[in-house]
């Protein structure tokens, strides 16, 4: 096989090993690159709206959002994505059949994997939720509580769902039993899914956004994620300055000033750009980052509210992320989610689906805070089969002689993290550096830089606050980074995994 029959397996073992994260429930985006004719496109696999889906789906009779009902039920799950993405993966790209890159993984469902203490400590953030169905109960739990380390967890109707998807293609899943089940399950605990949603998901290939750092060649996630344009927004406005030699202050400044303007951005234009006209050719010109530039203040932070703009959505964290390299040279960076840890907590009886929870990403109430004081975009308003807008951020970094593959979970913070990682390549480190370098963020609004532990040193921490920043210490690391590096010169792959999570960098080579 090749990197993209590597990536099916993966993707679907993840599905398997990290219910937490990502699923057949859920969605994401496969950045891919071709190496014998370097073609490179983007397959999106987010999830989509229901068709009965409205604008006030998760508002009250007095027009205020309902807290968390976006978020807990089978009303907040959109249709899936990921099992139509392996299969178009595997057909189109892929050298082996379906049955075969999705064996490890029905194999992992049926036999098991063990718990460990990431997996505890998100359960437990999810228990009092989790408890209420039956299903996620049952499967997820022991004794209605959180399982012990190294519990062998083993899903045999999961399994039978990939047998089915295995042996009959996007039918095994979206037609059939699999699916009479996902929409009896469904709709009899409240949800508005249908046949006709099924029937008509689609994953789409897009052209990824591009753009290029002083030589370095950047390809990454097109809308309806924000990733690819905000990055290159934020890398357009640094490219003039020789960040390395400047003194950390003022690189710092600069760095966060880019992150400030490109998530007002973010907010403010993206969505599904099959629903909204969004101006990326526009964002992505060098001569827009001038303007941006031009309003930095190289002594003093820029209120946010001095740019005029809307603050973004709030999005789960616990997404995943892999890197894939083949000795072709084709590569694939893969970033899969179900929003929040365990998604939106139901299990559909019968299937070991556990379904997303992407509804949360949509605007619920564009133009007015929602629970979190954050104001939603236009653009991002919820409408019958559309995409919610996401933050997922796969990259491919090109220059003369070595090519990265990199990306991250994080929620909003995945596209500052995917930053730093790239400025870390630009640098000339090597991937271990990229993936542990200490990390802060900026997303516009709320107007503070949040930070790592030890990100910043107490002296670092005066100055930026005497340049007018409010600082926002965080009390855990986040992200979890997998990056891979090609040194072309000399052949050599080498590939990292974020210590701050799970996962392992593994180099295989046949002789």
């Amino acid at each position: 096989g090749n990197a993209f029959d590597a990536a099916v397996a993966v993707s679907a073992t993840l599905a398997v090993v990290e219910p937490t994260s990502s699923g057949l429930g859920g969605g994401g985006f496969w950045l891919l690159h071709r190496a014998n004719d370097g073609f490179e496109t983007m397959i999106d696999g987010r999830e989509r709206a229901p068709l009965a889906a409205k604008r006030d789906l998760y508002l009250d009779q007095n027009g205020d959002v309902i807290p968390r009902l976006s978020m807990d039920s089978p009303l907040a799950a959109a249709i899936p994505g990921e099992p139509a993405a392996l299969v178009h993966l595997a057909e189109k790209y892929g050298r082996l059949p379906l049955k075969k890159s999705l064996a490890p993984a029905i194999r992992a469902a049926r036999e098991g994997f063990e718990v460990d203490e990431h997996y505890r400590n998100l359960a437990r953030f999810r228990l009092e939720v989790m408890r209420r169905n039956p299903e996620t109960a049952r499967i997820f739990l022991v004794d209605n509580d959180v399982p012990p380390v190294g519990y062998l967890l083993k899903q045999p109707e999961l399994a039978a769902t990939l047998e089915s998807l295995a042996n009959r293609g996007r039918a095994g899943f979206y037609r059939g039993e699999v699916a009479t089940k996902l929409l009896a399950g469904v709709r009899n605990a409240g949800g508005i899914w249908s046949q006709r949603d099924l029937d008509s998901y689609r994953v789409v290939e897009r052209e990824p956004i591009r753009g290029e750092y002083r030589g370095i060649r950047i390809t990454s996630a097109a809308p309806p994620s924000s990733g690819g344009v905000a990055l290159v927004t934020m890398l357009n406005i640094l490219a003039p300055y020789d960040l390395q030699q400047l003194n950390e202050l003022d690189r710092t400044h600069l760095i966060v000033e880019a992150m400030r303007r490109a998530y007002r951005d973010r907010a403010e234009y993206l969505g599904d750009p099959d629903f909204v006209k969004i101006p990326v050719a526009g964002l992505i010109l060098p001569y827009y980052a001038q303007r941006l530039r031009s309003s930095i203040d190289p002594e003093r932070a820029t209120p946010s509210s001095a740019l005029n703009g809307k603050a973004m959505e709030p999005e789960g964290n616990d997404t995943t992320h892999f890197s894939i390299l083949d000795q072709e040279g084709n590569r694939v960076a893969a970033t899969l989610s179900i929003n929040y840890p365990f998604g939106s907590t139901f299990t559909v009886l019968g299937t070991g689906v556990l379904l997303n929870d992407e509804m949360d990403d949509f605007s619920a109430k564009p133009g007015v805070p929602n629970a979190y004081g954050l104001v939603g975009a236009e653009a991002n308003a919820i409408a019958p089969g559309k995409r919610p807008l996401s933050s997922m951020t796969p990259t491919f970094l090109e220059s003369n002689d070595r090519v990265a593959i990199l990306g991250t979970p994080g929620g909003s913070r995945i596209i500052t993290m995917v930053l730093l990682g790239a400025l870390e390549f630009a640098s000339g480190h090597d991937p271990q550096q990229w993936v542990s370098r200490p990390r802060f963020h900026h997303q516009y609004l709320p107007d503070q830089i949040q930070f790592e532990p030890d990100a910043f040193s107490t002296s670092m921490k005066q100055w930026l606050t005497a340049r007018g920043y409010t600082l926002k210490p965080l009390q855990n690391t986040y992200g979890n980074m997998q990056a891979v590096l090609w040194d072309r010169n000399s052949n050599e792959v080498s590939a990292a995994s974020d210590p701050r999570g799970g996962g392992t960098a593994t180099i295989k080579i046949d002789r």
